[in-house]
């Protein structure tokens, strides 16, 4: 998987591509249904596949007070887009010289002089250039002038069509099997394991601390079952996961996600790279008036994710 930065790190010697093209934020299932046909079209033509998207989001600097938070970020967006079909993804750097372009100026640019396109694929909704002026048509009315097919894919999931901005509000709402069900896999987050204040281990709930960014998306406060896999030797655990700032203690202004493995205090995370995957939704955040009610609540809570996960009770 190569991930190309701009167009001036895309080879000279870069044969003919199918191209997609889209913003990719959390690669649901109606990006990886555009991605599939444009994964046919390739390997009925010979051709290689290039995922375009941009970065930062188009939103980010067009209307920055409306810029979404992103659900994945552009590395994860990368190894996702090739686990779905794709050979090399170019991250076009999107700024106001890129907004003023025509749909023309993008298409002679990228999928001509760039990316040799012999085959085009995206959305059916997909919009493009200067004011979003170019379309699916546009890209049909082009393509037959510089000799590349187009395709325009429904976002289709049954009675719903999937969107990052669904999953968004999914996420919003703690609805974490929701958001799985339009991505075809659970949510998740990446990051670091930083020391937090211990306090879980003090009550003999262990946790791995990811602080959350304010750019992505994380599920609502409140606590989920879900799974902790760490990066380096990819074993994977079953968690109860806390996701908020510990109001019982007064609350701290850093939100971050908290996984305590289920049945395990022998695990030493700190300085690994995991990724925290949310399965169910179990409760909302609540400040508990003593620690004693908290530790009776976090009892339920690991019994009840345990029950979700694995089956049964320790």
């Amino acid at each position: 998987m190569h991930i190309w930065r701009s167009i001036d790190e895309v080879p000279a010697d870069l044969g003919p591509t199918a191209v997609v093209i889209g913003n990719f934020d959390g690669v649901h299932l109606g990006h990886r249904h555009v991605l599939a046909r444009a994964r046919e079209l390739a390997d009925e033509r010979g051709l290689s596949l290039v995922a375009v998207t941009f970065a930062p989001h188009p939103m980010a600097v067009l209307r920055p007070e409306h810029a979404p938070v992103t659900l994945t970020t552009l590395e994860v967006r990368a190894e996702l887009l090739g686990a779905a079909g794709a050979d090399a993804v170019l991250a076009l750097p999107f700024d106001r010289d890129v907004a003023s372009w025509s749909p023309e100026e993008f298409i002679e640019r990228v999928l001509v002089g760039c990316l040799h396109a012999g085959a085009v694929v995206v959305g059916a909704n997909f919009r493009f250039g200067s004011r979003a002026a170019g379309d699916v048509a546009t890209l049909g009315r082009e393509g037959e002038r510089h000799g590349f097919v187009v395709e325009g894919i429904p976002l289709d999931g049954g009675p719903q069509v999937w969107s990052s901005t669904y999953v968004r509000t999914c996420l919003a709402t703690g609805d974490v099997a929701g958001a799985a069900e339009a991505l075809g896999r659970p949510y998740s987050v990446r990051g670091v394991v930083v020391q937090g204040d211990q306090r879980g281990r003090e009550l003999g709930y262990p946790t791995a601390n990811v602080p959350t960014s304010d750019a992505t998306a994380a599920p609502v406060d409140g606590v989920y079952a879900g799974w902790l896999r760490r990066l380096d030797t990819g074993e994977e655990f079953p968690a109860a996961i806390s996701v908020g700032t510990n109001p019982t203690f007064d609350g701290e202004r850093a939100r971050r996600v908290e996984s305590y493995v289920l049945d395990r205090t022998d695990l030493e995370l700190y300085g690994v790279e995991v990724v925290v995957s949310f399965v169910e939704h179990l409760r909302g955040m609540v400040a508990f008036d003593s620690v004693e009610q908290l530790v009776v609540q976090m009892e339920d809570d690991v019994d009840r994710a345990r029950a979700l996960l694995v089956g049964g009770t320790a």
